[in-house]
């Protein structure tokens, strides 16, 4: 057996970071382009943009820096507060998991 959970953080009842967003954002990192992002991640680009909107909202951060295109092309990278949220939550996620392992151990392995 092997247990699975979710975490996600909500603003006034909305949701504003989970797994997917988190995945949204690593994207962005990686390629450099929300339109590429969205791609990997299976999401169209209107949404990639809703997810960074609202985030940043509700967050009261910015979380990534938008190049318009042109010549040279756009772009998009993340802040440094996005970096650091992005830490901050794996590290929750891990603690998380740590925890719920344990309980999980404590109940369902005791012989």
């Amino acid at each position: 057996m092997v247990i699975k959970s979710k975490l996600w953080i909500e603003v006034e009842g909305e949701p504003v970071f989970g797994r997917g967003r988190r995945f949204l954002l690593q994207a962005i990192d990686k390629y450099g382009s929300i339109n590429k992002a969205a791609k990997e991640i299976n999401i169209s680009y209107r949404k990639a943009w809703s997810y960074i909107n609202a985030m940043e909202q509700r967050l009261g951060i910015r979380l990534v820096e938008r190049q318009a295109g042109g010549k040279n092309g756009g772009g998009a990278r993340l802040t440094e507060e996005a970096r650091d949220f992005l830490k901050r939550y794996e590290m929750l996620e891990e603690g998380i998991r740590e925890m719920v392992d344990k309980k999980f151990n404590e109940i369902f392995c005791k012989k």
